[in-house]
């Protein structure tokens, strides 16, 4: 496994080899959630000049592998989160892609609960303190 050096600025890293569901590995047509996901976080981010700043990456296995459709949401500087459990369609891209334009716009990566898309309520894994610093 080598690094790969990518955009430092922020980003959402969809694993993409991450199950469809709880229940199914992949999809009919042999394609993993993960990948469908970051697909439609792609389209998601093409059609919506808000999202112009915000990078969608991709990473097998981020080692959440009790859930499924996977993604960490990071910036330089903030609270880095992990989600999961999501149907990898247009919806969930949205509302990723929704909280991450709020994320990259706030200071410490703490997004006011009232700004939370339905689509990432209920999603929400672990949140990651940036390199150096803990939240008081």
């Amino acid at each position: 496994m080598a690094l790969v050096p990518v955009a430092d600025g922020p980003a959402v890293v969809a694993c993409s080899s991450c199950r469809l569901s709880a229940a199914a590995r992949e999809g009919a047509d042999g394609r993993r959630g993960g990948a469908l996901l970051a697909e439609a976080l792609r389209n998601v981010q093409a059609n919506d000049p808000a999202f112009a700043g915000i990078s969608v990456q991709e990473m097998p296995c981020l080692f959440a592998c009790d859930r499924h459709c996977t993604v960490h949401l990071r910036a330089p500087g903030k609270i880095g989160y992990v989600l999961g459990d999501f149907t990898p369609d247009q919806d969930a891209a949205t509302g990723i892609m929704t909280f991450m334009r709020h994320y990259a716009a706030s200071e410490t990566g703490q997004v006011a609960y009232s700004l939370w898309p339905a689509a990432v309520k209920g999603h929400f894994i672990v949140r990651v303190p940036p390199p150096g610093q803990v939240v008081g």
